[in-house]
């Protein structure tokens, strides 16, 4: 298909948030083009597990976003070649006791009012689902609607359709400028290649989302968040979905296998940090929660660790839409560890943004110019 010319917009980022960016603006008609310094996915999409995930969210915004996006990943399962591995495989979120049981009720019965579908499992019907669990769990809740891609493949197909649709994919052309008019809008990227002039550019940056958002003039306090990955021996099936534990402080672990067999332990939901070492008494902590929950795992090797980042707001959300204070700035960056899982939702809501047209949720819980107070360490605050 024949290049738009003039662009509508330019995105920054050929990860999976970008690329879904890509695809939906693409898709209504727009003409975009995806600059990114290195190759598909070579950012925190590329180290991700591809989680679909709606068991792990409170209520709320996220949550609003995830079941949006859900909806989409289904859709795009259709349409998209079956090389992204989309796979329903469903959560378990396991209770240890009847305390944590209670909580894990009222927790599900929230969600289940958004929209969740969170069912509740008796001990004997658990162990149906997954046999080589724990004795003597209390109890547990299986989220049908989580699911699964392959994070690289899944951001390549889709900037694939986006090409379709006439999108220009520019690997290994970072983003030195973003160019600005005099009365301070934009007016397109500057690259070592050339200027690709447009006027909207989407911060899809990822980690880097706070850098290009200084390329415009604006802030954006995006910080590093981390977490560990514990990868086993190759084993019979014996993990048939993701399964963590109630603990919603992220003290659980979560677990689940491979096509090969492998079982991958990491936490169940990460936390935004400063640096931190990949350090024995971390891994060992990790690989005893996983054990609480699959004993056979206490005899597991282990053949691989990991350290993987992701993109943070103070907030835990990520910064949808257009940024008020540089007109034809658009961010869609901070998406935590969820940014696999949110990139469609994320995607349409950009699309939506840049045709001027009512998008499918309230952008105001994920504005990019929220961050106007800082705290008592002198960290970016939210606007109350």
């Amino acid at each position: 298909m024949p290049k738009r010319h003039p662009l509508d917009a330019v995105i920054v980022g050929a990860g999976v948030v970008g690329a879904a960016c890509a695809y939906y603006a693409g898709r209504s008609g727009l003409g975009v083009a995806v600059v990114d310094r290195g190759p598909v996915a070579c950012g925190t999409t590329g180290a991700g597990e591809g989680h679909l995930l709606v068991s792990d969210k409170e209520p709320g915004p996220e949550l609003d976003l995830a079941l949006l996006s859900t909806r989409l990943w289904r859709d795009l399962a259709h349409v998209l070649p079956p090389e992204t591995e989309y796979e329903r495989r469903g959560g378990l979120v396991v209770a240890p006791d009847e305390a944590a049981l209670a909580a894990l009720r009222a927790f599900a019965a929230r969600q289940r009012e958004a929209g969740v579908d969170a069912r509740e499992i008796t001990p004997d019907r658990m162990y149906d689902l997954e046999p080589y669990l724990a004795p003597d769990l209390a109890g547990a809740v299986h989220y049908p609607q989580d699911a699964q891609v392959d994070p690289v493949r899944a951001a390549a197909q889709l900037l694939r359709a986006a090409r379709h649709f006439g999108a220009e994919i520019r690997l290994g052309e970072e983003a030195r400028e973003i160019l600005l008019a005099p009365d301070g809008r934009v007016r397109g990227v500057r690259t070592a290649q050339g200027d690709l002039l447009a006027p909207a550019v989407v911060n899809a940056a990822g980690i880097r989302g706070g850098e290009v958002a200084e390329l415009a003039g604006a802030t954006l306090p995006v910080r590093p968040g981390h977490g560990f990955l514990l990868v086993t021996e190759p084993l019979p099936r014996v993990v048939r979905q993701r399964v963590y534990g109630a603990d919603r402080e992220g003290g659980s672990a979560a677990i689940e296998a491979t096509a090969s067999g492998q079982i991958l332990i990491g936490a169940a939901r990460g936390r935004a940090g400063g640096e931190r070492p990949l350090s024995a008494e971390g891994l060992h902590r990790l690989s005893g929660r996983a054990a609480a929950l699959f004993p056979f795992l206490a005899g597991v090797r282990t053949i691989r660790t990991y350290r993987g980042s992701w993109p943070c707001l103070p907030d835990r959300l990520p910064a949808i839409g257009p940024d008020p204070r540089v007109p034809g700035l658009l961010h869609a960056c901070g998406h935590q560890d969820a940014g696999i899982g949110l990139a469609p939702g994320t995607g349409l809501l950009i699309a939506s943004a840049l045709r001027g047209q009512r998008p499918a949720l309230d952008l105001r819980p994920f504005r990019p110019d929220r961050f106007a107070r800082v705290d008592a360490e002198g960290l970016p605050a939210s606007v109350s």
